[in-house]
Formats: C-alpha cells, structure tokens, sequence
C-alpha cells in the first residue's frame, strides 16, 4: 500500500500532514502527486470528497520550495469558483504549508481592496482566488499574471455552471506558455473538454472513479409526493421535511439542507427556527463574514442544520455530516452528486434524502440518466402529518358554494323603513293600496309646488279622499313622500327582468299612499 513517504514530497510537508493525522493517500493523491512532481499537466476527474484539494496543494508546496517571489507577481495560481471553496484552499495551504516559508494571498468578494492590495505588493507565492476578484484587481493595475509558474483550476465543471468560463479563458491568456496546469473536474462537460484540449499539453489524465458517481456509502432516499393545491406546494413540503428531520431525530447529528433559489433558503431557515430547529442560512448574498461565521459554527457542532444554496454544495470539507435533505431537486443533474456528496466522505456512512413534486419529474429523469440507476422510493405518505384545522378549512373554501338566493324589492326597502318591520304579518303593498274613483273629474288639475313650499290652491273642487282605515299609520312628510314616489315611479316605468322577479308592478311606499300623490305621478286610465 502507498503512503505518502513514498511520494517524494518535501519532508517539511511530510511533516506537516503526518501531524494532520494522515498516513495513507486516497487514490486520486497516489496518482496525481507522482505526475505533478514530473512537471506535468494533470487532468483530474474524481468524484467529490476524494481528496483533491490535497493532490495539488502538497505537490504545489514541494515545487515552490525553491525561489522567492516578487512583488505584484505571484509564482503560482490557485482558482476556485466560490469563496468558501477558495478560502478552505487557503486552510489546507496553512496547514501543509506551516514548517515552510512560502506566503500566501487569498483575493475573493466581500472583503476590501485595500488589505488585498497590501498582501500583494509584498509578493506571494501562492496566489487563491475566485476569477472575477482576481481580474477586478488586474484591471486595476495592481496584479501581474506574468510571473505565473504552476496554475491550478478547482471544480472547473462548476465554473461552467456559474458563467466563469469567458473569465478562466481570459486569465490562460494572461498567463505564461510555460505555465504547468492542473486542471480539476468531477464530470467532463464538452466545454470542459474543449478547455482542457485547449490550454492543457498532454496531460496525464487521471479518473479515480465514474464520471458523476455517487459514494457507496451514501444511503439514498426519493420522497415523492403530491400537494394538495399548487399554491401550498412549498408549505407541505416543508411540514415534510420536519417529519423526515423528527424521524431522523436519533441518527441525524447534523444535515445540510440544499434548496435551488437564495430566497427560499432564507424562507425555509426562518420556518425551522420557527418550529424549533436550530438552522442558519448560507447563500452567495449574505455578507462574506456572516458566511464565515455560519460555517465555523456548523464545523464545530453549534449549529445543527445548514440551510444552503449550491454554493455550499462544491468543495466544502465538513467530513462528519451524517445527512443531507434536497428540498429541491436540483435543475443541473452533477448537482445532485456534489450536493450528496458533503455527507459520506472518508468512509463514513451518510443518508441522503430527496423530496420531489410531480414538477421535478424531468429533473428526476436527468439525474437517474446522470448516474445510470434509479435512487430507490420511499413512501411520502408515512411522513404525512394529521390533516390539520387550517387544512380542512381550506378544503371547506374550496368547496363549491351554495346558490344564493334572490332577495324581492319589497324586503329591499323594510330595510330602509319604507315598510312595517314585520313583512309576514302585513300584506304586500299591491294587494292593500289601489286608487281611489273618481266619480266626477276636477275641471283643473292641481299644480305642483315648486321644492320646499305650500301646494298652491285651486278653485277646483278637491279630489275625493279614500276612506280611513281602522288604524292609520303615521303621516310621512309631503317632500320625502315625493321624492320616494317619485324613484319608486321611475323603477316601475322600467321592463322588469325576469331575473329579478314577476312582471307585477308595485304601487306607492307602504301600505298607506295619499291619493293626490298617485293623481298626480301615475293617475288613472282616463285622466
């Protein structure tokens, strides 16, 4: 079996990684160290969590052990796609690199120019950066490219996820020919490819294991369900991942839950605190500190869920996660290895578990095609909580309503007080109210007073006046009187709908009318 004192490292670096409690290299180390100490070019393909930030970063300190570095000029080139995985680059480069005097410079977003600028100018050796930092401080003027002896690029199939490939393709070019490369990658994308034949000069290609396997030490899991409405998607599949984390209770010490869009990384963090689970967010939005903050906490165990976007699913060695949930099932099918690849690592064993709507169907099918066999089932109803009181008052307003009745004019106006309030007692105004005879004309009609006055006196003889009832109701004043009579006329001057009742047309305001209000607005056939 190989060890890493038969790598012919330097035994300043042999040191450093005995005392870091390795003896045996993974298979990916064994290969490519021995190539990388040649002067060659190493293209890597491995799954995550090998150990291939170690296959560079040791080779890299033996081959700088010999020169100095100048200012603006680094010797050597470290890139990675995000800042987490640059800066734990950075970490190992500290921990294998601590008997030795090489420098570093770490150059990512979120920190300021000016004490990048200061670590430059005295000159590093070994230069980590993500690609868009790297070209902001070379088109400042502050940066050299031309002093560049080895270049490494880490997770290039994520830099083509992300958009970085124009940038890495620009940087090559700011390179020297000479330069040696090693060229990392978990699955080998035709653009990658193209890259690779491109800026690489026969290289020594190393594939450790199956393009976009997953670990045999990761136990998966697909939880399929369906929501009750489309809009409640998110909802219930939240209540499903509190089942499956509660049921996990014994067996999850911590877990990394993975969600597609920064926003519901926050929303779902905010709902676990919520109920009572210890989470924090971690997505490319939040503040470079708080990032490092939430990563430290995680790492030491005082944090217990880690609720991320995909920038937490590349390169980051936390090797005692014992779970990861996929809220959502990722859109690009190599994320679901790398994302399930942050538990199971060093030979642990891991769970990861998936929850899926019928939506994600394509994605599904992508994945399954991806890894060429189908991630086992599990039934999504065993998790399934009681249906709760919120839940069947949905179900209640979903259902169909009951026709509504159509409510007469006559109930209409009893609210308004035109009509006694107790409508089954009285008769309706069209059976008790009809004009009065009239047994001989006036020869002059009376003439209508003008608003706010006395009616004007005639000498015609008066109209004769309907008979008493036995009990009168209250004489309502002349002007509101008209003016009811007047909008009850016009109502009844229109067609009326069939809709909205019976052709039968209601006469005056109530039970009682003045029979020189009906001469004088709707008189008598005749008049």
């Amino acid at each position: 079996m190989t060890k890493f004192s038969d790598l012919k490292l330097d035994p300043k670096v042999l040191k450093a990684v005995a005392e870091a409690g390795y003896e045996t290299p993974t298979p990916i180390q064994a290969e490519a160290i021995p190539y990388a100490l040649e002067g060659r070019d190493v293209l890597g393909i491995a799954q995550t969590g090998t150990g291939k930030t170690a296959s560079f970063t040791l080779p890299l300190i033996t081959l700088l052990g010999r020169g100095r570095a100048r200012a603006r000029m680094p010797r050597s080139l470290v890139l990675a796609p995000t800042r987490e995985l640059a800066a734990q680059v950075a970490e190992n480069f500290d921990i294998y690199a601590k008997y030795t005097k090489l420098t570093k410079a770490l150059l990512i977003g979120g920190v300021s120019f000016g004490e990048q600028d200061k670590l430059i100018d005295k000159g590093v050796d070994v230069l980590i950066a993500t690609p868009g930092r790297l070209l902001d401080h070379f088109e400042r003027g502050k940066l050299l490219l031309t002093g560049v002896q080895i270049m490494v690029v880490d997770e290039a199939d994520r830099m083509l996820d992300m958009g970085f490939i124009p940038d890495i393709e620009r940087i090559f070019s700011l390179t020297p020919f000479t330069r040696q490369t090693f060229f990392y990658s978990a699955t080998m994308a035709p653009e990658i490819e193209r890259i690779t034949n491109t800026f690489l000069q026969a290289p020594a290609r190393i594939e450790v294991a199956r393009q976009a396997t997953t670990s045999e030490t990761i136990e998966q899991r697909l939880y399929q369900f369906k929501p009750s409405r489309k809009d409640r998607t998110f909802k219930e599949k939240r209540e499903l991942l509190r089942a499956l984390i509660r049921r996990e209770a014994e067996a999850c010490k911590n877990a990394i839950i993975f969600c597609n869009r920064k926003i519901d990384v926050d929303t779902l963090a905010k709902s676990l605190r919520k109920h009572g689970f210890d989470a924090a967010p971690i997505h490319g939005d939040l503040d470079q500190s708080l990032r490092t903050k939430t990563l430290e906490g995680f790492r030491d165990g005082s944090l217990r869920f880690l609720v991320a976007s995909d920038v937490a699913a590349r390169g980051l060695d936390i090797p005692a996660v014992s779970h990861v949930f996929n809220f959502d099932v990722p859109s690009h099918a190599e994320d679901y290895v790398h994302r399930i690849g942050r538990t199971g690592r060093a030979g642990l064993k891991g769970r990861a578990f998936t929850l899926a709507s019928p939506s994600d169907e394509k994605y599904l099918d992508a994945i399954e095609h991806l890894l060429q066999t189908t991630i086992p089932r599990a039934d999504a109803a065993d998790l399934a909580p009681p249906p709760s009181p919120e839940r069947r008052e949905v179900a209640e307003e979903t259902a169909e309503p009951a026709p509504r009745r159509s409510r007469s004019r006559s109930v209409s106006r009893s609210k308004k007080g035109d009509a006694p309030q107790d409508q089954a007692a009285q008769p309706t105004t069209s059976d008790t109210v009809q004009p009065a005879p009239v047994s001989e004309p006036a020869t002059e009609k009376p003439r209508r007073a003008p608003r706010g006055k006395k009616p004007i006196e005639t000498a015609a003889e008066p109209a004769p006046q309907p008979a008493e009832p036995a009990e009168a109701a209250p004489a309502e004043p002349v002007r509101s009187a008209r003016k009811d009579v007047k909008r009850d006329s016009r109502r009844d001057e229109q067609p009326r709908s069939p809709r909205r009742g019976g052709g039968e047309q209601v006469v005056g305001m109530g039970d009682h009318v003045p029979d020189f209000l009906l001469r004088g607005f709707n008189p008598p056939a005749g008049d």
